[in-house]
């Protein structure tokens, strides 16, 4: 699984970073910084977490695409 952010509905509130700092970073202006690597099985819980608290949904947990499945890339 991945985190994907929104870059245009998000306003910068930052509980994602306050509930995910394994993955989340913040810039100068409060703005997420995803970690592009895959979510660890152990942090899946905490993604989901951050992911319903956003408050203008600009936060979203995909599946990672599987190498050789059709569909994709």
């Amino acid at each position: 699984m991945k985190l994907r952010l929104n870059p245009i509905a998000c306003d910068g509130h930052g509980l994602c970073a306050e509930l995910l700092p394994e993955l989340i970073q913040l810039d100068d202006w409060g703005y997420p910084i995803l970690d592009d690597a895959e979510v660890p099985r152990n942090l899946e819980a905490h993604a989901r977490r951050a992911v319903a608290a956003c408050p203008t949904l600009a936060l979203a947990l995909e599946r990672a695409a599987v190498a050789g499945k059709p569909g994709t890339r």
